[in-house]
């Protein structure tokens, strides 16, 4: 019998999640209404019949928000492992093989504390950056 460990039980989750894909796409297909027209190949978003030419240039207000989204909300995908890992690395006891790995790759609770406390810094700086651009005035 395979040993079950953590990449087991990632790919077996990538598998499962990969077959109810192909699953859903394959009923849709099989099982969905086939009416073509008109009506219903023309461009529909948000209820709004579409006007004038989609490649029209935007006010650089749209990017700015589009950067805030990525200073605000993309961070939690770097912080969540940084916070799971530090209260174990940090209340873990000395002669435990996960403080053992990590002390002797050289990453210890001051590194990760520094490691976080320059992707703050980081962020800070594109907060500034934004706010200085006015994206926050809605004028």
């Amino acid at each position: 019998m395979p040993e079950v460990n953590d990449y087991n039980i990632v790919a077996l989750l990538i598998l499962i999640v990969t077959g109810i894909a192909v699953v859903i796409l394959a009923l849709t297909y099989l099982i969905g209404p086939r009416r073509r027209g008109p009506i219903k190949d023309s461009v529909y978003e948000s209820g709004v019949d579409p006007t004038g030419d989609a490649r029209r240039r935007f006010n650089v207000r749209f990017y700015l928000v589009a950067v805030l989204f990525l200073i605000f909300d993309v961070e939690i995908v770097f912080l969540y492992p940084w916070a799971v890992i530090f209260p174990r690395l940090k209340n873990s006891p000395p002669e435990s093989a996960w403080t053992d790995a990590l002390t002797k790759a050289g990453f210890t609770p001051g590194f990760f504390i520094a490691a976080v406390g320059v992707f703050f810094l980081l962020l800070l700086i594109g907060f500034i950056y934004e706010w200085r651009k006015g994206v926050f005035r809605w004028d």
